[in-house]
C-alpha cells in the first residue's frame, strides 16, 4: 500500500521495477509514484498513522482497515478479504496465483496498465 495515498501498488499495476522507494526510521517503504514519494517525506509519521492497519483483499486488491475485512485460514496463510463473499472463494480456486500477485512476483497490468501513476522516479 503506498503511504501517501492509501492505493494498492499492484492494484494500480505499478511493478516493484517502477515503485519509489523512500527508507523512514530504518524500515522500507514503497510508493506508488514520485510524487506520493515526496508527499510521504513531509510528515510520514502521519501518513503511516492513516494506514497503519490496512491490508489488501488478495482478490479484487480493495484496500480496507483491517477491521473492515474478514479473516480466513487458507492453505497455511492467514488472508483478510473485503467483505464480499465471492472474493474468498474465488482465492480458494487458485490462492498461489493470488499470493504471488499480491507479492508482485507475476505481471498486473493493474488500472493505469504500463501508462503508470503520477511521476515515476527518474
Amino acid at each position: 500500500i503506498c503511504p501517501a495515498c492509501g492505493c494498492s501498488l499492484i492494484r494500480l499495476g505499478i511493478g516493484s521495477d517502477r515503485w519509489a522507494k523512500l527508507i523512514y526510521e530504518g524500515k522500507e517503504y514503497f510508493c506508488c509514484c514520485q510524487d506520493c514519494a515526496d508527499l510521504f517525506s513531509q510528515d510520514p509519521a502521519k501518513y503511516l498513522k492513516e494506514i497503519k492497519d490496512w491490508v489488501v483483499c488478495p482478490t479484487c486488491l480493495a484496500e480496507k482497515p483491517m477491521q473492515q475485512t474478514i479473516r480466513m485460514e487458507i492453505a497455511g496463510w492467514e488472508v483478510f478479504f473485503c467483505r464480499c463473499p465471492h472474493c474468498p472463494k474465488v482465492f480458494q480456486k487458485d490462492p498461489d496465483h493470488y499470493v504471488k500477485r499480491l507479492q508482485a512476483e507475476i505481471p498486473y497490468n493493474g488500472i493505469f496498465g504500463q501508462a503508470g501513476c503520477g511521476s515515476t522516479k527518474k
